[in-house]
């Protein structure tokens, strides 16, 4: 699998900063440009990729967002980017609804950028130190941990070996190894990237729009028979990208029919007798603080973890409902300590679900693994397929949703945390699901078509993402 992401990545080399991709110097042209648009028309817009020196690319690479959006009707969708791997690209736009609607084109990196990330991101496992806490009664010890400990000190080491799934920690002095309690981790002043690479991040260059030689585009109804999608979404259905658009800020799905935006009543008897897991990082957790947020009758049981990491579990007795959230294994990026003594790794958790009808399953993982090297990210999601596999084979009533990975802040630490990352990560999750019987929410698209910027989507988002998941499980 590694081979197969790694030759979707440039492999490219410069010398200068000005050979390389200038978002001012390139420009965005619509191909066979009409006088009248369509709903349901295409719009293919051309990109020509220039260097700061004004000489034209002549390779492909640069990693790119295109959007078109509507801000009077709170509408957009996604662009497909298709490279030519000649400096030339072509962005294809579905125009979903009509009215005034405006492009927006950014040059994220450019292709040296790229190649440099990923190059970065593969060397080490240096960006991100792991304290650990062990309890020798009264006394906290605190010890460094991590995927590879540079050390000859004496390890601790917590493996899985069926999962290949490894972490250690440097053994405090007369302190059992089982004494590891909590654990926080935070940025290393480290960086894989050489001084000329660095130039390439400056965060007034990561996220700039190209220069467009049009400024709108006007969108007619027009007298034609529209393409109705009658299927509702279910479990298995291919998603497309773009997979959908936001008009008024609700998530209309291009491939399937999603049910208006249910009214309570809706909700409480669609998860009625119904076990859902949540099982990821903290972009899931808002899922279960939403439900409870609108669902009044749901209650908090404490489960004496501690915030914000602690697992959650919400129950309303009156419906023999319950919803539980958990965060997944290591690596967990966080600043604030947390505990370690319930750690399972996600195909382990899956194993422990016996599944029926009446369980949902929704498996999120991707943000906390951008600072890694991506083989770290791969194990993961092969063993959380296994897992998916086996739980399919025992119980194939059980309802299993995979969210993708949303887009976060234009971070000029992008070594770390850049939106490439991100979007390699779910590139290999689609591959690694591909032929499974599961439902996917593509948050990328989502967060991309709403023009979001920030790791925790807004309400809104949230709203639209369990509307979908609701929609698959009932």
């Amino acid at each position: 699998m590694f081979n197969r992401m790694d030759a979707q990545v440039p492999k490219v080399t410069f010398r200068h900063f000005n050979r390389t991709t200038s978002s001012v110097n390139s420009l965005a042209t619509i191909k066979d440009r009409k006088i009248d648009y369509c709903m349901g028309d295409q719009l293919i817009i051309r990109l020509d990729m220039f260097d700061h020196l004004g000489n034209q690319k002549k390779h492909g690479g640069d990693f790119l967002r295109a959007r078109i959006f509507s801000p009077e009707i709170r509408a957009g969708a996604s662009g497909k980017i298709e490279d030519f791997n000649n400096g030339t690209y072509n962005v294809n736009f579905t125009l979903f609804w009509e009215g005034s609607v405006k492009v927006s084109l950014l040059l994220f990196h450019s292709s040296e950028g790229v190649s440099a990330l990923w190059r970065a991101r593969n060397e080490s496992y240096e960006y991100i130190s792991f304290t650990g806490t062990f309890k020798n009664l009264t006394r906290d010890v605190h010890t460094e941990c991590g995927f590879h400990i540079n050390t000859t000190k004496e390890l601790c080491e917590y493996l899985d070996q069926r999962d290949g799934e490894f972490f250690y920690c440097i053994k405090p002095e007369n302190v059992l190894c089982e004494a590891f309690t909590h654990l926080m981790s935070k940025n290393r002043d480290h960086s894989n990237l050489s001084d000329l690479e660095k130039e390439l991040f400056h965060r007034s260059s990561i996220g700039a729009e190209i220069k467009k030689t049009f400024e709108t585009i006007h969108v007619s109804r027009c007298k034609r028979t529209s393409t109705i999608i009658e299927q509702k979404c279910k479990i298995g259905m291919k998603s497309p990208f773009p997979s959908g658009h936001f008009v008024q800020n609700v998530w209309k799905p291009s491939f399937c029919t999603l049910s208006s935006k249910p009214a309570l009543d809706q909700i409480n008897g669609c998860l009625k007798n119904k076990s859902v897991y949540l099982m990821g990082d903290s972009t899931l957790r808002q899922w279960i603080e939403y439900f409870g947020s609108i669902m009044k009758t749901l209650k908090f049981f404490d489960l004496h973890e501690g915030a914000p990491h602690g697992s959650l579990l919400a129950l309303d007795i009156d419906t023999n409902l319950r919803i539980q959230w958990k965060r997944h294994g290591h690596p967990f990026v966080t600043m604030s300590f947390y505990n370690v003594k319930n750690h399972r790794y996600l195909s382990r958790e899956i194993d422990l679900v016996s599944g029926d009808e009446h369980t949902a399953l929704v498996i999120t993982i991707g943000q906390h693994f951008r600072p890694f090297p991506i083989t770290l990210f791969l194990r993961r999601a092969i063993n959380v397929r296994k897992a998916v596999q086996r739980l399919l084979v025992r119980s194939p009533d059980t309802k299993v949703i995979l969210k993708l990975e949303n887009t976060r802040e234009k971070n000029p630490d992008v070594e770390r945390f850049s939106d490439f990352h991100g979007y390699m990560q779910n590139l290999a999750m689609t591959l690694i699901f591909q032929d499974m019987n599961v439902g996917v929410i593509d948050t990328w698209d989502m967060t991309t078509a709403y023009g979001e910027f920030t790791a925790h989507p807004p309400v809104e988002v949230v709203a639209n993402q369990v509307n979908m998941f609701l929609t698959y499980i009932c």
